[in-house]
Formats: C-alpha cells, sequence, structure tokens
C-alpha cells in the first residue's frame, strides 16, 4: 500500500530533493499536499509531474493568480493553512515540514496532528516553538524525527540510549573562511560568504556557516530535541563534513555517524527509516577517514559562539530573539549594508538592550506570543542599524 505524504516548502531545496527522492520511489508514495508561498509555476509543475491534488499557495497575490491560470479542475488550490481539515479527513503517513524560516512554525504545528511521521526540517520552528510543537507531539501520539544531518544523525545514534549519553559532539566545517587571514574576512563581500566549501545551500544559511551561528542554533535545537543539558554539547572544526555527530556513552563506547553531504540521505531515512530500502550513494571515502581533522573553534575566529554562554536552561523567548536579529543582521549584510565582522559584533550588543533583557526568561505561551516578540526584535534591530549605520 502506498503511503500518503504531504511536503510543506515543495518548491525549495528540502522540498526539492525530498521530491527527487519521491521520483525514484514512486510505487511506496502518493503525495496528497504540495505548499508554496509564491513559486506557482514550479507548484503547477509538481502537482502535474506527481499527480497531486490539493495545494496551497499562502501568498494571496500569487494564489489568485494562479487560480486565473489552472486549467486542471482536479486541482485544489487553497490559500491557507486553516484548510488542513478540509484535506486530510485522517492521518497522513509522513509530513516533511520545510517551510523556511519562522513562517514555517505556525503550518508545522498545526501538521501534526494530521501526520502519524512528521520530519521537520525547519530550524526556527524547532528553536522558538519546540515546547508548543513537543507538546502537541505528544497529544497526537505523533512520531518526529528531525531532518537536519546533524540532528538526524545524532537521532539515529542514541534512539533510546538518551539516558546514557556522556557527551555530544556537533561538527561544522567551519565555513568559507576557515583558513583565510582577518585581513581577507575584515574585507569579505557576501559572495565570499556564500562561497561554501561543502555544501549547496542557500544565502542566509551559507552566512550563518561563515559565522557559525548555524552551528549556535543547531546546539540549541539538539539540546531542546533530545532534552540534554547545555554541557554534554560541544562543537568541533570539521573541514570536509564527512562526520555528522559523535557520541560518547557513560560506558566508554563512542559512535560516529557518516555519511557524504547530500541532504536526499537524511530525508530518505525518514521514510525508510522503518523498513529495508536501499539507496544509491558513493562508497566509503577511505581518505576522508583518514584525514578527518578535528579541531577546537577559535572564539577570536567566531565570536558569535560567545552566545552559547547566554541560553537560558529552559524554553525561553530569548531564542525567538536571537534568530530574528540574526535573521536581520544576516540581510543588511547581503545588501552591503554592514561589513561581515558587524553580524557577530551587533548581534552580541542587540541582545543585550533592556527592551529585550525582559523577554529572555519568558517562556513562549503560544505562537501569537512568539510571532510578537519576533516583531519587536526585528523593530528594535532595524533601530540599532540605523543608529550604528
Amino acid at each position: 500500500m502506498k503511503k500518503k505524504i504531504a511536503i510543506l516548502g515543495s518548491t525549495g531545496s528540502i522540498g526539492k530533493t525530498t521530491l527527487n527522492i519521491v521520483k525514484k520511489n514512486k510505487k511506496d508514495f502518493e503525495i496528497i499536499l504540495l505548499t508554496t508561498n509564491k513559486n506557482i509555476k514550479k507548484i503547477l509543475k509538481q502537482s502535474k509531474e506527481f499527480n497531486v491534488k490539493n495545494i496551497i499557495v499562502t501568498s494571496n497575490y500569487h494564489f489568485k493568480k494562479l487560480k486565473k491560470i489552472n486549467i486542471n479542475k482536479n486541482l485544489k488550490i487553497y490559500n491557507s493553512f486553516k484548510n488542513l481539515k478540509k484535506i486530510f479527513k485522517t492521518k497522513i503517513d509522513y509530513s516533511m515540514c520545510a517551510i523556511s524560516g519562522i513562517d514555517g512554525l505556525k503550518p508545522t504545528f498545526d501538521m501534526i496532528k494530521f501526520s502519524k511521521n512528521i520530519g521537520i526540517a525547519n530550524k526556527e520552528s524547532i528553536i522558538c516553538g519546540w515546547s508548543l510543537i513537543n507538546k502537541e507531539i505528544k497529544k497526537n501520539k505523533t512520531n518526529f524525527i528531525p531532518i537536519d544531518s546533524e540532528h538526524f544523525s545524532i537521532w539515529s545514534l542514541i534512539k533510546n540510549d538518551i539516558h546514557k549519553i556522556d557527551q555530544i559532539i556537533l561538527t561544522a566545517s567551519g565555513g568559507p573562511f576557515l583558513y583565510k587571514s582577518k585581513k581577507f574576512i575584515n574585507k569579505a563581500k557576501p559572495e565570499d560568504a556564500l562561497n561554501h566549501p561543502n555544501w549547496s545551500m542557500g544565502q542566509k544559511i551559507s552566512v550563518d556557516s561563515a559565522t557559525m551561528m548555524n552551528k549556535v542554533f543547531e546546539l540549541i535545537e539538539a539540546k531542546k530535541i533530545f532534552n540534554l543539558n547545555q554541557k554534554k554539547f560541544t562543537i568541533l572544526i570539521h573541514p570536509k563534513s564527512y562526520i555528522h555527530a559523535i557520541v560518547k556513552y557513560e560506558n566508554g563506547l563512542i559512535k560516529l555517524l557518516a555519511h557524504d553531504t547530500e541532504m536526499s540521505i537524511p530525508i530518505f531515512n525518514f521514510f525508510y527509516h522503518d523498513r529495508s530500502k536501499k539507496i544509491f550513494s558513493k562508497p566509503i571515502n577511505l581518505t576522508l577517514l583518514n584525514n578527518l581533522s578535528f579541531s577546537q573553534p577559535n572564539i577570536k575566529n567566531f565570536p558569535s559562539l560567545k552566545v552559547l554562554k547566554s541560553i537560558p536552561k529552559n524554553d525561553t523567548l530569548f531564542e525567538t530573539i536571537l534568530i530574528t536579529v540574526n535573521d536581520e543582521l544576516v540581510k543588511s549584510f547581503l545588501k552591503n549594508k554592514i561589513k561581515f565582522n558587524d553580524i557577530s559584533q551587533h548581534l552580541l550588543k542587540i541582545i543585550k538592550i533592556k527592551e529585550l533583557r525582559k523577554y529572555i526568561y519568558k517562556r513562549p505561551i503560544n505562537i501569537k506570543e512568539i510571532l510578537k516578540t519576533m516583531n519587536l526584535s526585528k523593530h528594535i534591530t532595524i533601530k540599532f542599524l540605523k543608529k550604528n549605520a
């Protein structure tokens, strides 16, 4: 019997990779829903290729435009995730939540009740709203699997051994500036920061990799998902990005997980985690295994890591502030309005502003409160940037 699935954010990188896996295994899947914000040309093509009968286009302008040009009478087009009840009468087998940014939080939350298994590739959803998401997952008895390569690797290694963990190591490539001089980094342009040595990624996450803010976010994400003390986590530089996680157990055993820099591998294993299925992959790279080259990150080269000292023990609105401030600073850098080094320096200053400090120890009650905090953080960051222009 075919597995019924939904892909939220089907026109993005993770969404397209997911569809490539479905394409190679069409006999195993039936896609019930695809969604996009405004890429109507792409989602229309996807719906035809995979015979999908339901799509959601959240941009009102693009929704109206698609309604006018669509000639497929069997295709139902919706403008909001409020229509999920119309689409799903019973739980489907798998949902891939890959909408980028904070816009993915509410759809991810709403999709839980309609899913037997949910994969979340949206770090903002987990970082800002994990306490709400986790509660909804337990309430609906939905099986959750993280999709980011590091978190999927940790999940694969520990599974039922969560209380026997001594240490977890997250690996970081070091980004495009790992071997560059301070003089070069000081003058770095957006195109330099986007030139990642290993991964083909979007602009935002590529810059986060260069500052290593992505690893800060991944550590926060891992701390929440696996409900472990932050002290159990360590970040190591691993330029080849072949090892994605290392777990040391209390009994002295150490496990590590390696795979090529292909997001298709964790996504494939999300769908096939409960049964045997082979994916085409490259042979084991002995050259990489013989030259793993781990090292401690230099805090002087990656000042964003100082943020780790400020992370509260429990879930709070601090994470929403951190995500939002960083987003605005990266946008400003990509527009050549601030220097690369300003991203980290401004971030460390902005999160200490009095107007934001009062939210740092406040637990998020609902999604509305998270969005309110996001808007405030955005406003204060923009104000800061104008003042320091």
